[in-house]
């Protein structure tokens, strides 16, 4: 039934409002579409029992279950497997591992998530870069492309691909979609993505500067010294600037222990007092200057165990997207005194900070170049605040239970792919037989769930409810198809894949397919034709973010770690997303005929 014109024009406000709260960041994704939710059924426009109903979409479920088993695969240690084989047939040249990386990394992400695919293999070609004297930016993006790429191939290859499949089933009269049936499009992005990357695109991968390589270009071998304040100083009751060691450049005071606890106030307001502990920072040559500095004893002449000298380690670490450190500033986390580490620069948006970026709030894809001893460096890369970008992930790994897990995803898809049984029942059977056989524990599949996803994924569903119920979405797709249905089924496909890879760029790609297959269906349905093609265009088009680095959450990984400005994404991947599009939009038609 039609709505009246206010519910509609109230609706058309919500969804302006959730795209701008989306755009300009005003909350997470998923706030932002539970606040929806909430206040569609305030106003009355959704009934309490239509908005419990989205609760009972397969789709999230479906999601969740895939969440879980690319955990389990990562957990047996079958994802590393494949990235130590990668490393192994990768060769020496960028062109080679270019090559083997789209190779391995388009299969993998056709079954598994994507995101863990590109967190393992992210310090695997950093390491790589590092050994062949080769540069990062050349590779990461082209990693982040052949898993989105990858991951359209298969309905489970991708969450959009669940979401607008198990949306269109929903709808009365639409078969269900084959676990393959996305390959016959699929396939050719991942070839077409391939060629462009050895050639064209190739020629358009910068060359940018990590900040590992920023620090690591500065000369001398940094160390981590611990020093103390004499008794009959003539430092004490002096602030630094008072002192020898504001002169010298070649040490940086860190942290001042007093008492056995670190001293709160600004390092450069603290007035020295006898017993202090010096936390400083210095170059060979500014260790002698310390040692030689009167009224300050070096750690081996004090005769104690915790005063020390050692060789500081620099390691690259990405925040991650469910990390607690997210919204927080270092200086609110008190980051030295709570890891023992130092923090040395900041990237942030295609900017390498170095100098205030204490007072910044972190935000996922920020990559953090830190510095430390090594045990307390390897104690931090064991949050899962971070994600270390400086060496492979070294965990202890169930592999005993690799071939469970391999025929639990292997028994899920061929059933997926000869039987009749629901996707998301034989997800869920799939990962009880995970838990069952311990392959992850419980603790694991909740945790590799991504919660926000799955809410912002039933917001959406709502708000596509809401256009639903209230007739919005009919009036969308009658200004569609009056528009450009005088030009033939074709052409309003073509927008439509147009429309959802432009709103994919800025927004996220759930979101999207959330909202755009529902008019989708309208769509086929005004026109006389077999809505199918169309959702296809939706399914590929909400997947193709290549222009931006924050469309698609591998590139948000990959934007920091490379060094990367936001301009890189366009210029890289824009072409490539031209592509895709007409070669989506001429064989779609083909592929999935509008007469059914």
């Amino acid at each position: 039934m039609e709505g009246e014109l206010w519910q509609q024009i109230f609706v058309v406000a919500v969804v302006i409002t959730v795209f701008t709260a989306f755009v300009r960041e005003w909350f997470t994704p998923d706030i932002v579409a539970m606040t929806a939710l909430a206040v569609l059924v305030v106003s009355g426009i959704l009934s309490p029992q239509s908005a419990l109903g989205v609760f009972g979409n397969s789709a999230p479920v479906t999601i969740a279950c895939m969440f879980i088993l690319s955990a389990a695969l990562e957990r047996t240690g079958l994802i590393e497997a494949l990235a130590d084989w990668f490393r192994r047939i990768a060769g020496k040249t960028e062109q080679s591992i270019l090559l083997a990386m789209v190779l391995v990394v388009a299969p993998m992400s056709a079954f598994v998530n994507n995101t863990p695919v590109v967190v393992v293999f992210l310090p695997i070609v950093l390491k790589l870069c590092r050994e062949l004297d080769l540069t990062a930016s050349r590779l990461l993006i082209p990693l982040s492309y052949a898993a989105i790429a990858g991951g359209t191939c298969t309905v489970i290859g991708t969450s959009t691909n669940l979401l607008a499949t198990g949306i269109a089933e929903s709808t009365e009269g639409m078969r269900p979609f084959g676990m393959f049936e996305p390959a016959k499009l699929g396939l050719v992005f991942v070839v077409i993505t391939l060629v462009y990357l050895l050639t064209v695109g190739r020629s358009l991968l910068p060359d940018r500067t990590t900040l590992a390589s920023l620090i690591e270009s500065e000369p001398g071998r940094e160390f981590l010294t611990q020093a103390m304040v004499s008794k009959d100083s003539p430092m004490v009751g002096k602030t630094i600037m008072e002192t020898p060691l504001a002169k010298n450049r070649e040490v940086r005071i860190i942290e001042i222990v007093r008492g056995g606890s670190a001293v709160k106030k600004a390092l450069n307001k603290v007035t020295f007092a006898e017993g202090d502990l010096l936390l400083l920072k210095s170059r060979v040559s500014g260790v002698k200057e310390i040692s030689e500095t009167e009224g300050l004893e070096l750690g081996s002449e004090l005769g104690l165990d915790r005063v020390q000298t050692e060789s500081a380690v620099l390691m690259e670490g990405i925040i991650g997207p469910q990390s607690g450190l997210v919204g927080k500033t270092l200086r609110d986390l008190n980051f030295r005194q709570r890891f023992g580490v130092l923090i040395l620069a900041v990237h942030r948006r295609g900017e390498n900070l170095r100098e205030r970026f204490e007072d910044v709030e972190l935000a996922f894809g920020d990559t953090l170049l830190v510095e430390g001893p090594a045990e307390k460096m390897n104690r931090l890369f064991q949050e899962r605040d971070f994600i270390n970008l400086s060496e492979p992930k070294q965990t202890s790994l169930r592999r005993s239970k690799a071939p469970i897990a391999m025929g639990a995803l292997i028994a899920f898809i061929g059933m997926g792919a000869f039987t009749e049984v629901p996707t998301a029942v034989l997800a869920l059977c799939a990962v009880l037989v995970t838990l069952l056989t311990r392959c992850i524990d419980t603790r694991e599949a909740y945790q590799s769930v991504e919660w926000s996803v799955i809410f912002l994924i039933f917001g959406m569903l709502a708000l596509g409810e809401a256009l639903r119920v209230t007739g919005t979405v009919d009036l969308m797709a009658g200004m569609a198809t009056n528009v450009f249905g005088e030009y033939g089924p074709a052409v309003v496909l073509s927008v439509l894949y147009l429309t959802a890879a432009l709103l994919t760029e800025v927004l996220s790609n759930n979101a999207v397919a959330a909202l755009l297959t529902p008019i989708a269906l309208v769509i086929g349905a005004q026109m006389g034709v077999d809505a199918r093609p169309f959702v296809v265009a939706v399914m590929f088009g909400s997947s193709a973010s290549f222009s931006t680095p924050i469309g698609y959450q591998t590139n948000t990984f990959v934007f920091g770690a490379g060094g990367y400005r936001f301009t890189d994404f366009t210029r890289v991947g824009a072409p490539l997303a031209i592509i895709l599009w007409i070669t989506a939009s001429l064989l779609i038609p083909l592929l999935w005929p509008f007469e059914g």
